[in-house]
């Protein structure tokens, strides 16, 4: 009789993912080994293989995570308009640097068939910011809808590396501002 799932499993591989990702985030995707990422995560070896079975799938499922519940959040905020879609994005990158870090440093490494389910969020991501950049400018073509939307990304996607909580701009602040920015930007192209 096969064995069940432990009550914990869906916590424990939370918990692998989130050190995980830290790991990699800190010390390099490429650089690391299955050993020091459960080394780091305070598990064994045998424990990480059971979530796990290579560094590649490991790195999948932390990506995914992410990008699957920011599309979920995006999904939500989109058809509340532009700027709440600007916050909703912006307050999930909140407590997931590392994750954030991953997607843009090293998606790229992994095989296609781990690689194409991610771009296909990404995808989806860039689709509503564009459908939401479109609700406040129904006027630009397609081109001019794209790199806006990018242009969003652009201002959203690297506040993980200049960001330090407690100094400056709240996060919820920056929220406002960028929202400000992009819309000042959109009304005048």
């Amino acid at each position: 009789m096969p064995r069940g799932l432990a009550h914990d499993h869906a916590e424990k591989r939370a918990r692998i993912r989130s050190g995980a990702a830290a790991y990699f985030a800190r010390h390099g995707f490429d650089r690391a080994s299955m050993t020091d990422v459960a080394q780091a995560c305070g598990v064994s070896k045998a424990l990480l293989y059971h979530y796990h079975s290579s560094k590649e799938a490991l790195l999948h499922d932390i990506l995914d995570a992410h990008l699957s519940h920011l599309v979920d959040i995006a999904r939500r905020a989109a058809p509340k308009g532009l700027r709440a879609l600007i916050t909703a994005v912006l307050m999930a990158y909140e407590d997931a640097d590392a994750e954030h870090k991953l997607q843009l440093e090293a998606l790229h490494l992994l095989p296609k068939d781990l690689h194409a389910p991610l771009v296909a969020l990404q995808r989806e991501l860039v689709a509503l910011m564009a459908g939401a950049v479109l609700g406040q400018r129904p006027d630009l073509d397609a081109d001019r809808q794209r790199a806006a939307a990018m242009s969003v990304f652009g201002i959203l996607n690297w506040v993980y590396m200049w960001h330090r909580p407690g100094k400056g701009m709240s996060r919820a602040d920056y929220a406002a501002f960028a929202g400000d920015f992009v819309e000042g930007g959109l009304a005048k192209i």
